[in-house]
């Protein structure tokens, strides 16, 4: 579906209320639901709260670590706050050390379907570290490999003892999971793992990931903690130190660029206020019918289920109607390209726009802007969807086929938008 920006009026359409999974395009969707229920400069606060009194460098009571839904808490940001309590005169407490998650609802995976060890799917709750994912990197080591897991950010690269990883003699899957003892256990096939190599790992217990990275950071501080202790509630107590994301549009703005997962679902979540990610998911397409007169079925907010449907008319009628919200201004420039997906040089053609790709389903979804010229709203869907319901899950992160058909209907997408340039500009 081509439209006029101006007019709203159709320029050219094929199939356009065909619903087709949209994939990350939905991400843009999430993006504008967001702007309108929590507003540009919303902000998600991470806080340190105690239970009693400092004195003598112990804070007598319990610790708590309560997440407030913040997608982007890094590493970094728990440094910052072992440091800030460390400057607050704690060397130790008398109680427990609480981590709590209870901002956000617990879904133990974005998209059940897709393969448990992918760093795309990770758990969420309200307690989030580098997107609740751990670096795993690994290296020949005698007749073996050595692992080791961090949680690695820009200034601070804490080690992690709550998931570990061993090789194994199969041949699939990849990579496999258990959990028990307050530990992530992964083991991988062996026959993948070479001379070394890295890769990220969901994290699936991310509460007592964050109290595992902080009690190390705090211990670099000169403050010993206990082992953290997960609970469900958002307990209360003094406030002793806190960081905060940035607002709204530039995390929007990265999770579009990045096309992260598991941004999307927070910011979707914390936006609907439901208490199941498929809840969620069914509000934000109600607000969509209402605020846009639009229909769509919708499982999550970043487009990584593949049941979800939508039609292309669809998704340019919202982001017709959501141009003036500042929507274009956060989608990463896409640019003219040619039929092997590079950029035009030279072209002052502007193409903020969406990609969205899973397997054997492909989306590209923004908006054109010539110099002077007649500005237009897009969006293209593609998908074979028997092709992707015939694939078993270890077939899902690399299915036979599945690269050269991702790569004809980026090609067929270039295309259209070239062509639309030269005809309609």
């Amino acid at each position: 579906m081509l439209l006029d920006a101006q007019s709203g009026r159709v320029l050219e359409a094929l199939n356009e209320g065909a619903a087709l999974p949209p994939a990350s395009t939905l991400k843009a969707l999430t993006a504008l639901y967001a702007l309108d229920r929590l507003g540009p400069a919303h902000r998600w606060t991470t806080r340190l709260l105690g239970t009693g009194t400092v004195g003598g460098g112990t804070l007598n009571g319990d610790l708590i670590l309560l997440g407030g839904g913040d997608p982007t808490l890094s590493a970094d940001g728990l440094g910052d706050l072992a440091a800030a309590l460390a400057a607050r005169g704690v060397k130790r407490i008398s109680g427990r050390f609480l981590v709590s998650g209870a901002a956000l609802p617990h879904v133990d995976r974005i998209d059940p379907e897709q393969p448990e060890y992918v760093g795309y799917n990770p758990t969420l709750s309200g307690m989030i570290l580098n997107h609740n994912r751990v670096y795993c990197e690994w290296r020949r080591a005698g007749q073996g490999w050595s692992f080791a897991m961090d949680a690695r950010a820009e200034r601070f690269v804490p080690a992690v003892s709550m998931a570990s990883v061993r090789a194994v003699n199969r041949d699939a899957p990849l990579f496999a999971y258990a959990q028990g003892d307050g530990m992530d256990r992964w083991t991988v096939s062996a026959a993948a793992l070479g001379n070394g190599g890295s890769r990220w790992l969901p994290v699936r217990q991310p509460e007592l990931y964050a109290g595992d990275v902080f009690r190390t950071l705090a211990r670099a501080q000169g403050i010993t903690l206990p082992a953290p202790t997960v609970t469900t509630a958002a307990p209360g107590g003094t406030a002793l130190a806190q960081v905060s994301s940035d607002g709204l549009i530039p995390v929007m703005r990265d999770c579009l660029k990045y096309s992260t997962n598991i941004t999307a679902e927070a910011v979707g979540i914390a936006s609907s206020g439901a208490s199941s990610l498929p809840a969620s998911a069914a509000r934000m397409a109600d607000w969509a019918r209402g605020r846009y007169g639009i229909g769509a079925r919708l499982v999550d907010h970043s487009g990584l289920g593949g049941s979800a449907r939508m039609a292309a008319a669809d998704m340019a009628q919202a982001l017709l109607r959501g141009r003036g919200s500042g929507l274009p201004a956060m989608l990463r420039e896409h640019g003219l390209r040619d039929a092997k997906g590079k950029q035009v040089q030279g072209s002052p053609v502007r193409v903020p726009a969406k990609t969205g790709t899973l397997n054997f389903a492909s989306g590209l979804a923004g908006y054109i802007q010539p110099p002077g010229g007649r500005e237009m709203v897009f969006a293209i869907f593609s998908a074979d969807v028997d092709r992707r319901s015939a694939l078993s899950r270890a077939e899902r992160e690399q299915p036979s086929g599945g690269p050269q058909w991702t790569s004809r209907a980026r090609g067929l997408q270039n295309a259209l938008v070239a062509r639309w340039v030269g005809r309609f500009a």
